[in-house]
């Protein structure tokens, strides 16, 4: 894993939960990760990643993840892993 995955990786389950986190960087790491990436309806994408299926929201208009987002994502790799 490249070391700005793993930065990202650490920045998603540092405490407290930050905010600020491009989600490029985000959508790099998991498709490292060997995630399958599928756009959805609006603003949602479909991330397939150790055999199951999650839906999250991509930011917009900013294009880096609030609190609520890193903490969506953090929960999600935490019960497919």
């Amino acid at each position: 894993m490249r070391r700005k995955h793993g930065k990202t990786l650490a920045l998603i389950f540092s405490r407290p939960v930050p905010s600020g986190i491009p989600w490029r960087d985000i959508e790099a790491l998991l498709k490292e990760l060997g995630a399958e990436v599928s756009e959805r309806e609006g603003s949602r994408v479909g991330i397939r990643l150790f055999g199951e299926q999650r839906v999250f929201h991509r930011p917009h208009p900013s294009l880096v993840t609030d609190k609520g987002a890193v903490a969506s994502i953090k929960n999600g790799l935490k019960k497919t892993g």
